[in-house]
C-alpha cells in the first residue's frame, strides 16, 4: 500500500489515481497507524511553503513520518513544495523544512524576459542516469512545472535529475530512501506515470 499523505494541500486526488491507473493499491490518509503499515509514502505539496509546512505540523504527523522515513527507512517521494518542505527552508517564507536533504528553497532571479512563475513543460537531464526510479524513464521525458522557487542542493550527488529556467536548477533530489520531484508527476502524462511506477515497484 502506498500511502498519500492528507494535510489539507496538495492535488492529493490526481496523485493517488495516477496510482490506482498503475494498479497500485494507494490511499489518501493521515491516519497514524495506516502510515505505520504503509510500504511507501508519498508527500504532495501545493501553493505557499509556509502554509503547507504549517499544515503538516498542524496534523501531528511529523513524529511518525521521521519514524519511517529516518528510521525505519520507508521509501518517500516529495512532490513539488512537498519536494522542497525536505530541505532546510525556502525563501519564500520562514518556516523551518524538514531538514531531512541538504538545500535551501530560492526564488528564480529577476532575469530580462524570465517569467515567474515557471510554468509548463521542460526537458530534464539525468545527472545519475543509475537511480533505479529512472530505469524506465524515456529518454526523451520532460516534465510538468509550476513554481516560483527551485531547490538549490549542497551536495552534487544528491541531485537526481536537472533543468533549466533562467539557470539551472535540481529538478529532482535523492538521499537514500528519500526522493523529491520539483515537478509534478501527476500531470506529467505518460512520463510521470513512468516514474510513479518505478516508485511504486514493490508496493503492495
Amino acid at each position: 500500500m502506498i500511502v498519500v499523505i492528507d494535510y489539507a494541500v496538495g492535488n492529493l486526488a490526481a496523485v493517488a489515481n495516477m496510482f490506482k491507473r498503475l494498479g497500485v493499491a494507494c490511499e489518501i490518509t493521515a491516519d497514524v497507524e495506516k502510515i505505520r503499515r504503509a510500504d511507501k509514502i508519498v508527500l504532495p505539496g501545493n501553493g505557499a511553503f509556509d502554509a503547507c509546512m504549517q499544515g503538516l505540523r498542524a496534523t501531528g504527523l511529523i513524529p511518525v513520518l521521521e519514524e519511517r522515513v529516518l528510521q525505519q527507512n520507508t521509501p518517500l517521494l516529495g512532490i513539488c513544495v512537498g519536494a522542497q518542505m525536505l530541505g532546510h527552508g525556502s525563501e519564500e517564507g520562514s518556516e523551518a523544512g524538514l531538514g531531512w536533504v541538504d538545500m535551501q528553497v530560492r526564488r528564480f532571479p529577476d532575469l530580462p524576459g524570465l517569467l515567474v512563475p515557471h510554468m509548463g513543460w521542460c526537458p530534464v537531464g539525468r545527472a545519475d542516469a543509475t537511480a533505479p526510479i529512472l530505469q524506465s524513464l524515456d529518454a526523451e521525458a520532460r516534465f510538468y512545472f509550476v513554481h516560483s522557487y527551485y531547490m538549490q542542493v549542497a551536495r552534487a550527488q544528491d541531485v537526481l535529475l536537472t533543468a533549466h529556467y533562467g539557470l539551472d536548477f535540481a529538478a529532482a533530489v535523492q538521499v537514500d530512501n528519500i526522493t523529491g520531484v520539483q515537478f509534478h508527476p501527476e500531470k506529467s502524462h505518460r512520463y510521470g506515470k513512468q516514474l510513479l511506477g518505478q516508485f511504486a515497484g514493490g508496493a503492495r
